[in-house]
């Protein structure tokens, strides 16, 4: 096999593989970078140049994934885009998120590239997308080559799958985005067991080391009573969250501690992509086994919808519990403008609940010490770090210690790593040497092509 990383950046962003198997051509993902914009944040395509596309395969739905879906499907225009039924029902509503959000960026910061693909050639996309069912081998063939391609179930997101192909003698398994513990609203992932010859595997966590002791379920209950005391000292409380599967999950956790009577009352506003996909995951619930959430829990919390207008560096004094998206507080979303008001005041929390890159607003708040001053520039808001600011372990992500014993219960001879800092990667090449002293581990450079 062949392989390209065409994630410009390398780390994690607009995540992209181009991979030559026998005679077929495949694009494993087609993401957007969250930290760049125009042109900058897809994937390079300059190694596509010249080349047929087979197969496109998109392992789920959040935009490091899927947000330049359009423009390559615009180059490939007969290329069938396989996925998971599930993402299928939820890629048209993410794209179509993405596309108004160009359109704002445009008008706010004049760039020019935006939008890179409009309403209507999302809804042409859409007509192409072909969902696959979990554990369902399928053949496709290119003049006289052949592969055998198989979705399982990942975890991680409504949807996620890990991608395994085979070839001739060969077998091949991409974990995608992974999630191995079950969650509030999904159960945890069901890869295959047996041997692989060449595993490509997330590292997202491999600097974060799991703290002896710290279960997800303790971790629900630090967060429901971090809330509760900030509430009860006439506090408000900040859940930044991403719209796809951490807004659902967060959501659940907080229904079942009010109805066990655990969680204070207080009011709670939510809006957004996260609450219009809130139908999207209840009629994946009804539809599949691995999810588990009902949109009337909504309801039965009275959660109320964002005011319309959010002044930055101001707090709405509402007392109030909120969950909103941007889950790492990227620049003009309503988190970032809640946060610069939130984050000056004493009586304030703000509780981080999955990975947070450490170059956005985010992760550089996490860094921030008590006291120290903290510049929301897109706001034009600066401020003392004086409410509480805290991260929970509730990501959608398997820790890296799951990830290293998967890679070497497959045997793999084989080991790229994706999906990762620098700091995380130079974590799996470390105890993968170790672990699997057999295997080669590949650290891909950015569109360098590479034999595995």
């Amino acid at each position: 096999m062949e392989l390209i990383d065409l994630n410009r950046d390398g780390g994690i962003g607009a995540n992209s593989f181009f991979l030559k198997i026998g005679g077929l051509n495949l694009l494993l993902d087609c993401g957007l970078n969250p930290k760049k914009v125009g042109r900058l944040a897809t994937p390079d395509w300059a190694p596509l140049r010249g080349e047929k596309l087979d197969l496109i395969i998109i392992t789920h739905c959040h935009l490091d994934h899927i947000g330049s879906l359009p423009v390559v499907m615009r180059g490939y225009p007969g290329v069938p885009v396989l996925m998971t039924t599930s993402s299928a029902m939820l890629v048209g509503r993410m794209l179509h998120n993405s596309a108004n959000v160009m359109l704002r960026q445009k008008e706010q910061d004049n760039i020019p590239d935006y939008p890179l693909f409009t309403h209507e050639e999302i809804d042409q996309c859409v007509k192409r997308f072909v969902g696959l069912q979990f554990g369902a081998p399928r053949r496709f063939r290119s003049g006289k080559d052949e592969i055998t391609l198989t979705f399982h179930y990942a975890g991680h997101v409504a949807g996620a799958t890990g991608v395994e192909i085979r070839h001739q003698d060969r077998a091949i398994f991409f974990t995608g985005d992974v999630m191995f513990d079950d969650q509030r609203t999904q159960a945890g992932a069901e890869f295959p067991p047996g041997k692989f010859d060449t595993l490509v595997m997330e590292t997202t966590r491999g600097a974060t080391p799991r703290t002896e002791g710290k279960t997800r379920a303790a971790e629900m209950a630090r967060l429901v009573d971090t809330i509760n005391r900030t509430i009860e000292r006439g506090g408000s409380y900040l859940i930044p969250v991403f719209a796809l599967g951490r807004m659902q999950e967060i959501m659940t956790i907080i229904h079942d501690a009010r109805r066990f009577r655990r969680l204070v009352e207080c009011p709670i506003f939510a809006s957004g992509l996260g609450m219009d996909l809130v139908d999207y995951f209840d009629e994946i619930s009804r539809k599949t086994k691995h999810i588990q959430f009902s949109r009337s829990l909504i309801k039965e919390m009275k959660v109320r919808p964002l005011p319309r207008q959010l002044k930055a560096g101001e707090d709405p004094g509402q007392n109030a519990l909120y969950v909103v998206s941007s889950g790492m507080l990227v620049e003009r979303t309503p988190s970032y403008t809640l946060a610069s008001g939130l984050l000056g005041k004493e009586r304030n929390a703000i509780g981080f609940v999955g990975y947070c890159d450490p170059d956005t607003p985010g992760g550089q708040l996490l860094k921030t010490p008590h006291g120290e001053k903290f510049e929301f520039a897109a706001a034009h808001v600066r401020t003392k770090v004086m409410a509480e600011v805290d991260r929970f372990e509730l990501s959608g992500h398997a820790d890296r210690e799951e990830l290293a014993r998967f890679a070497v219960e497959t045997g793999a001879r084989s080991i790229v790593l994706t999906h990762g800092d620098p700091a995380a990667r130079a974590w799996f090449m470390e105890q993968l040497a170790i672990r699997l002293p057999g295997a080669k581990v590949l650290d891909p450079v950015p569109l360098q092509r590479y034999e595995v």
